[in-house]
């Protein structure tokens, strides 16, 4: 039993992949399951599964983050940007140009690590509340901000699913095809099982789960400037479906990736019975350890996959290897 706690939530995997584990099910992805999605690579046809990291464009999808900046870096005391080296030496005839971004982790494509959502747990059994993080890890003491703007997951960073690797054998849900653009449908437990059966999909321990939608074709037709209307279309799942968060923790999934905002329902009410904004982030992030990516581009890739009646591909997915981040973006590769 981890010293960090003596008593983990109901239905998580605390402590199942080690007390100090940090990687969650990416812990399924083993070699086997590599191989898995090496045997799904039929003619060698390469798909890019992010948007242009600019997209989609101001911030009307979330009010906090914003699309990189790109700017120069500054040397010889000036914009390094289209430099002319005969101004140090008129024998020199190179140009350069080096550039800096400011860019918000999980503004576009990304992966949420493991230290994006956490909840108040009593894990110590002495009626305190105490904010954690997937595995028991603390905020304050492994998830740190000093000084009001320097931050730090020394736990559970995004590094960690960069140092696993994110490879293996992924399996996509055209839920668009069924449900469309709008009205937007909540897909719950019965309604994905219907799509499984019809579509004859089949879904194993450390497979990726990837969700198309059709929200990034209308990202993308919008060209930078989305209206408000996205928070109303395409399917998303229903996070208070109790029986769709029994088949997802049941299920094995290793990760699962989406092309809507946060793979969930967002910007509803909550009721009063629940004690979470996001069940599904809730449960995948804190209590199982599932990455969740969001606003991936896959509808080139599921439209292929629908023409030629398949369902499976080798994912390729790793995020920047930024220590101490809690998101970063990817530019995912799936390969048929």
């Amino acid at each position: 039993m981890s010293k960090r706690w003596q008593n983990r939530p109901e239905g998580s995997n605390w402590g199942d992949f080690g007390d100090g584990d940090q990687q969650g099910r990416l812990n399924l992805i083993d070699e086997a399951k590599v191989l898995q999605g090496v045997a799904e690579v039929k003619v060698g046809k390469t798909f890019c599964l992010s948007l242009p990291l600019d997209l989609p464009g101001g911030n009307v999808l979330s009010p906090v983050r914003f699309p990189p900046q790109l700017r120069p870096v500054i040397r010889n005391d000036e914009p390094y940007y289209n430099y002319e080296w005969r101004k140090k030496d008129p024998r020199f005839t190179d140009i350069a140009a080096d550039d800096t971004v400011l860019l918000h982790t999980q503004y576009s494509t990304q992966w949420d690590s493991l230290a994006h959502r956490g909840s108040l747990f009593d894990a110590n059994n002495d009626g305190e509340l105490e904010p954690l993080y997937y595995n028991g890890f603390r905020a304050g003491r492994d998830v740190v901000m000093e000084n009001g703007h320097t931050v730090s997951a020394k736990k559970l960073g995004i590094e960690n699913m960069a140092e696993h690797g994110v490879q293996g054998r992924a399996v996509l849900v055209n839920l668009h095809k069924h449900f469309g653009n709008f009205p937007r449908k909540e897909v719950g437990y019965d309604d994905l099982m219907k799509v499984f059966e019809a579509d004859q999909i089949v879904v194993e321990p450390g497979d990726i789960l990837c969700l198309w939608t059709g929200l990034d074709k209308l990202i993308i037709e919008m060209n930078g400037e989305p209206d408000r209307s996205l928070h109303n279309a395409c399917a998303v799942l229903n996070g208070r479906d109790e029986k769709l968060l029994e088949w997802i923790a049941a299920s094995g999934v290793a990760a699962i990736a989406s092309d809507n905002l946060a793979v969930e329902a967002v910007g509803k009410e909550t009721p009063d019975c629940s004690n979470t904004i996001l069940p599904i982030h809730e449960l995948c992030l804190f209590k199982l350890g599932i990455h969740l990516g969001e606003l991936w581009h896959l509808s080139e890739l599921a439209e292929w996959l629908e023409v030629h009646n398949r369902k499976r591909f080798l994912l390729t997915a790793p995020p920047l290897r930024l220590t101490g981040a809690v998101g970063s973006p990817t530019t995912p590769i799936g390969t048929v």
